[in-house]
């Protein structure tokens, strides 16, 4: 061999000698190969052997100067007669998979994101690769990926349910170009879909949901009509936990010990006589070891985790649970990224949620960049705190030990890539700058106006609501949308005494005052989006067509969200202090703004929905712009009673007929009731005149 040998050219007709075998996840990762060399070099590659190929992708051998831990892989050169000899090296089957990957991305081009960004790599006629070894770095975190959680976009995208590969491929491409290697693929979808198995397929650990240990059916599903007890009924719950088990036991799997109760609560608001922490902690832990046991009988070393989520996590600290030997410890955050426990209604104790110093095992995170939790979370939008709470967060977390296992809440990917991306690159380094990555992330998706998007983004965060004193209590999208349907049903039930359900914002004041509290919340946030939509459009006009459309649909969209959202829950609780002052027509002006500003978010959606990511946003279900707009469209019909009722004409006659007809017109011929919204914009109009 050479002391230095030269490099290779790759072009159009390149020969790859695959030597791996074809397993189904290497031919997946192939498949993602090659399809990126033809959209590169214009041709598709093909395979042969020997010295006529080029590049040679195979498994480590002995003297190979390969990382020796699971998923390592390098890149080697062998001499040719002309030009060196790529060799793709795995340590397994994940590296090879991650090893063709690093190829697609710094040989071919393409981006993780490709397809979620819509950014295709640039076309070539060759590229040159220098001939130097390289060996990838060994993660961070062991087992790292996303749970795709509060799916609904996914889901209602395509026709077909549950979702099919069409669906599901680019997302577990994805991960696995951001070097995941474990998925929950879904949140409760029919068993029967393809979801798990291809995530198996294309190379995939899969894990479970904390509320379904071991990936089992749910208790009430399987034994409908059956008190949900282990006490009661241990044969029943084990069946199903044994029958999940022979299941999955041919496939890569993160089993999930964990005992809750049925709908994610606690297992005692099933079963109430568990009354005491001793109670409660003692059948948890018999449970799961029991769990772990039955996977032990069938599984040879089995990786188990264990969810320290919620009331688990307090009866672990309180040394009310044991957990086996060897399973990792999965501390969540709050679902505002903070690793603290989560807020449950008003209750909101901010318990740390780390393992204690000293805290033996292996540990692990759970954390959200997207949340839905009926009050202030971000399902449709971005992560509402600033970027580096989560470099911070995790940072801190890998600090206390929490660096065995990284499971990330992705949602529906698209609206979240900035913050994924930045997840990644935690996981791979342990630590990251979020202004360095914001920078290398827009670089990525921007050739002009790099530095002015950058601040589109910073500004994005700095102009979320902050609705309490924490630095992650920032509201999201659905900050505008519940509270507002939660007001608008107090109102019309007739109900003027404190909601409960709003006291986690407002506080335990009058319901007018709470109503209050949300109008100055939203209509101080309001100047600001004004502000960030007004620059965004103008960054966006300076763009070329394909990259003003890629703002719009990753940003501008998420801009006019929260700017709608102000807009309209600052005019739905300026409606009902109109009401209680007895202003009706006023009110009722008031209800149609909230109208036409929740409807614009809606628009907003729509317009983003266009191309490839057409009927992406109809199943929005969770924040549900078109609920909130039907529940101001009830109120606005409910205050048009209060003096326009019954003919709907009497403030027409009030306040917009010409005094010359008043007393002499005809009711044929002007009975015909204008519709609220023209009724609206004509006795705005009138006020406004009237100063």
């Amino acid at each position: 061999m050479r002391e230095r040998l030269n490099g290779l050219t790759v072009h159009a007709a390149t020969v790859y000698d695959v030597r791996t075998g074809w397993s189904t996840p290497i031919q997946h990762v192939w498949n993602m190969i090659a399809r990126d060399h033809e959209t590169v070099l214009g041709g598709a590659p093909m395979l042969g052997a020997g010295d006529r190929a080029a590049i040679v992708v195979r498994y480590a051998e002995e003297g190979d100067s390969c990382p020796e831990w699971a998923e390592g892989f390098s890149f080697q050169f062998a001499e040719r007669e002309k030009e060196a000899q790529l060799h793709i090296v795995g340590r397994d089957e994940l590296g090879i998979i991650y090893g063709l990957l690093h190829y697609s991305r710094q040989v071919l081009g393409v981006d993780p994101f490709w397809f979620w960004a819509e950014l295709p790599p640039v076309r070539r006629d060759s590229i040159e690769i220098p001939a130097v070894p390289y060996a990838s770095v060994k993660p961070k975190v062991r087992y790292r990926g996303w749970f795709v959680n509060d799916e609904v976009c996914l889901i209602g995208w395509k026709e077909e349910y549950p979702p099919g590969a069409e669906v599901w491929a680019p997302v577990f491409e994805a991960l696995l170009r951001c070097g995941g290697n474990m998925v929950i693929p879904g949140t409760d979808l029919p068993k029967s879909g393809i979801q798990a198995k291809l995530a198996a397929e294309m190379g995939l650990w899969l894990t479970h949901h904390h509320a379904e240990p071991l990936g089992a059916e749910m208790f009430l599903r399987a034994f409908p009509g059956k008190q949900a007890s282990y006490k009661e009924h241990p044969e029943q719950f084990e069946q199903l936990w044994r029958e999940a088990i022979e299941h999955q036991k041919g496939s890569k799997i993160v089993w999930v010990l964990s005992f809750r109760g049925q709908g994610d609560k606690p297992f005692w608001e099933n079963d109430p006589a568990f009354d005491t922490p001793e109670k409660r902690g003692k059948l948890i832990s018999s449970v799961v070891q029991r769990q772990y046991d039955m996977i032990a009988e069938q599984v040879e070393q089995p990786v188990c985790s264990m969810a320290m989520y919620g009331e688990i996590a307090e009866l672990y600290k309180q040394g009310h649970i044991e957990v086996p030997d060897g399973v990792i410890k999965i501390w969540a955050d709050n679902g505002y990224g903070k690793m603290v426990s989560r807020r449950h209604g008003n209750l909101n104790l901010r318990v740390p949620a780390l393992p204690d110093s000293g805290d033996e095992g292996k540990n692990g995170v759970y954390y959200h960049v997207t949340f839905h939790d009926l009050q202030a979370s971000n399902h449709l939008t971005m992560f509402p705190a600033p970027a580096q709470l989560i470099a911070d967060e995790l940072g801190q977390a890998f600090g206390a030990g929490a660096d065995e296992y990284l499971l990330v809440n992705s949602g529906n990917i698209l609206p979240h890539l900035y913050t994924l991306d930045l997840c990644a690159k935690l996981w791979r380094d342990g630590a990251a700058d979020a202004d360095e990555e914001l920078r290398s992330f827009v670089e990525r998706y921007y050739a002009g106006e790099r530095e002015a998007i950058g601040q589109l983004y910073k500004d994005y965060a700095a102009n979320t609501i902050p609705y309490g004193p924490n630095a992650d209590d920032k509201g999201g999208d659905e900050f505008y949308h519940h509270p507002a349907r939660l007001i608008v049903g107090h109102w019309l039930q007739g109900r003027r005494d404190t909601y409960t359900r709003l006291i986690w914002a407002a506080g335990d004041i009058p319901f007018l005052e709470q109503v209050r509290w949300f109008k100055e919340k939203a209509e101080k946030a309001i100047p600001g989006w004004t502000r960030l939509y007004e620059e965004c459009c103008a960054v966006s006009a300076r763009l070329p067509e394909e990259q003003r459309h890629r703002l719009e649909v990753q940003l501008l969209v998420q801009i006019e969200l929260h700017l709608s959202g102000c807009n309209g829950l600052a005019a739905i609780c300026a409606a009902y202090e109109s009401y209680r002052e007895g202003q009706f027509p006023q009110a009722f002006i008031y209800a149609s703004h909230a109208v036409w500003s929740f409807s614009a978010g809606r628009e907003a959606l729509d317009r983003a929905a266009s191309g490839q990511w057409e009927n992406f946003y109809r199943a929005d279900w969770l924040t549900n712009i078109a609920n909130t707009v039907d529940h101001c469209e009830t109120a606005r019909k409910f205050l048009r009673l209060h003096g326009d009722s019954p003919d709907m004409f009497l403030w027409y006659k009030e306040y917009l007929m010409p005094e010359t007809e008043k007393h002499i017109y005809l009711e044929n011929t002007h009975r015909n009731p204008l519709p609220d919204d023209e009724l609206a914009r004509r006795l705005e109009e009138r006020f406004s005149r009237e100063g």
